[in-house]
């Protein structure tokens, strides 16, 4: 799912590298967009049941953030190197205070909430091979754990709300669930070559 972000729009639609031309880079990024958000709707509102609109769209936009590498891996150490465990994102978290704190924090929850659903299998593999500093990590208990500690701290109009957090904090094993079930959906439909139909 995570592609490289030498090219390609980014969640608003907008292509760094500037091929295409405008109309072009805006109807990618509707579709990609529209593409996400169809499928965490069919999935969670119409094969979960899941009523909470904002936890729904919440989920699309993780999707949709982690299509680029570079938002995946976008926490950066003291040291200016990216983090690629979930180690170093808690510890880089407990250096920082207040919204910066929070912004970790939440990071570590999508990040793990990602991983747990889209890709589990991945994380059995990084344990198996036993090289990983995450090997005896437990991501859904971490995840759960990020969210609630940085929905202890407001974040401001223009971020989701602390109830939005705390939510996620306690449904998280439902949600990596329905990300499971929505790469599910999506192979299906490669395998038939065609269209996502609902």
């Amino acid at each position: 799912m995570a592609s490289d972000s030498s090219h390609g729009p980014d969640r608003h639609g907008n292509d760094e590298q500037g091929g295409g031309g405008p109309d072009h880079d805006a109807l990618c990024g509707s579709t990609v967009e529209r593409f996400f958000r169809g499928i965490s709707e069919f999935i969670f509102h119409t094969k979960l049941g899941v009523a909470d609109v904002q936890l729904v769209d919440y989920v699309s936009d993780l999707m949709l953030r982690f299509v680029r590498v570079d938002s995946l891996y976008s926490l950066r150490q003291s040291d200016g190197m990216r983090t690629k465990h979930v180690v170093q994102m808690i510890s880089e978290a407990e250096r920082r205070i207040g919204l910066a704190k929070r912004e970790v924090y939440r990071h570590v929850g999508d990040f793990t909430l990602f991983w747990s659903g889209m890709y589990p299998e991945s994380l059995s593999a990084k344990k198996n091979r036993g090289e990983s500093p995450d090997q005896l990590i437990d991501y859904c208990r971490q995840g759960k754990r990020a969210y609630a500690i940085a929905a202890e701290i407001e974040g401001g109009a223009d971020r989701p709300s602390s109830e939005l957090i705390h939510r996620m904090s306690e449904h998280f094993e439902m949600c990596a669930y329905g990300l499971r079930e929505v790469r599910r959906h999506w192979e299906e439909d490669d395998d038939s070559n065609g269209l996502l139909t609902w």
